[in-house]
């Protein structure tokens, strides 16, 4: 198996994490098909994830085995974890935890962070208590997608 290689994702990357995000957009969609969470999907978009990568209120990283990729993360203002997702074949693989852990390192190297907050998927919330997080509030819904709102403070964790 080819080794994992996470690296800063650039625009040329936006159509294949697009692709990525599209691929595992069920698992946070209320409704299987999308309905009801349009906005949400556009915001996935190729043009759309462009336009994050390139602004600096972003951090994007890419993982790659090979040629194939395996997972992205971003981070917003370096302390809310925004995008993580991984290609569904190569869930439950330490990949999330690989992105987590150089995403988070990342962001308190370049900045006074106290906590990282996430708005989880049902489906990802014992995903993000494996990294410390913890739920703050009950399932929220809205505009189409649900969502576990999870905070992490530094203090707590131990980092």
């Amino acid at each position: 198996m080819d080794t994992l290689v996470i690296r800063r994702a650039g625009i040329q990357d936006a159509a294949a994490i697009s692709a990525l995000a599209m691929s595992v957009a069920h698992y946070f969609t209320i409704e299987a098909s999308g309905a009801g969470a349009e906005d949400f999907l556009a915001s996935l978009s190729a043009d759309a994830i462009a336009g994050y990568v390139a602004s600096p209120r972003f951090h994007y990283l890419v993982a790659c085995r090979g040629e194939r990729l395996a997972g992205i993360i971003a981070m917003r203002d370096a302390s809310h974890l925004f995008h993580l997702f991984v290609a569904p074949q190569m869930h439950r693989t330490g990949i999330a935890g690989s992105l987590w852990q150089a995403a988070s390192q990342a962001a308190i190297a370049g900045a006074e962070v106290r906590e990282f907050t996430v708005n989880s998927s049902p489906f990802a919330t014992v995903v993000y208590e494996r990294f410390g997080f913890r739920p703050v509030g009950p399932r929220a819904q809205t505009r189409g997608i649900a969502y576990v709102p999870m905070r992490l403070v530094l203090e707590d964790a131990g980092v």
